[in-house]
C-alpha cells in the first residue's frame, strides 16, 4: 500500500490526453540514484493518474535530451501544451514529488527543448511511458 495519498483526478481520457501535464524523468540507466528513483516515479503515477508520467534515458535519447544539458540526476520536467511548470533537480523522494505535483505550479513558456521532447514523447509514447 503507498504511503503517497491519491489524487482524486480520473486518468486522462483519450480526447483530453493531450491536455494532461507530462511529468518527465531526464535521467540515466547508469545511474544508481536513476534507477532507485524509478519505482518511486511508478507510485507517483499511480497517485496521479491525471497525469501523464516519462521516463528519458538522456543518453539513450540524446536527440531530445541533449539541450537540457542535465547535470544532476533525477532532473525532473513537468509541462503540459499550456507551457512549463517545472524543470530542475529533484531531490528523488516520491513524496517531494508527489506534494509539488499536488501544488498549483505556475506556467511558464516552454522553450523549444521543452516543446521537441514533449513532441518526442507524445509521438512514441510506449517507448517513454511509466508503467503503473
Amino acid at each position: 500500500m503507498s504511503a503517497l495519498p491519491t489524487n482524486p483526478g480520473t486518468a486522462p481520457q483519450a480526447d483530453d490526453a493531450g491536455n494532461a501535464l507530462w511529468v518527465v524523468c531526464l535521467c540515466a540507466e547508469w545511474c544508481g540514484t536513476c534507477r532507485d528513483y524509478r519505482p518511486l516515479m511508478e507510485e507517483v503515477a499511480r497517485a496521479h493518474p491525471e497525469m501523464r508520467f516519462a521516463w528519458v534515458d538522456v543518453e539513450d535519447h540524446s536527440d531530445i535530451a541533449d539541450e537540457f544539458d542535465v547535470e544532476t540526476f533525477p532532473t525532473i520536467l513537468v509541462a503540459g501544451r499550456d507551457g512549463t511548470r517545472f524543470l530542475g533537480p529533484l531531490l528523488p523522494h516520491a513524496e517531494t514529488l508527489s506534494r509539488m505535483l499536488s501544488s498549483a505550479l505556475p506556467v511558464q513558456p516552454s522553450s523549444a527543448e521543452v516543446e521537441q521532447l514533449l513532441a518526442a514523447v507524445e509521438r512514441s509514447p510506449d517507448e517513454f511511458l511509466i508503467d503503473v
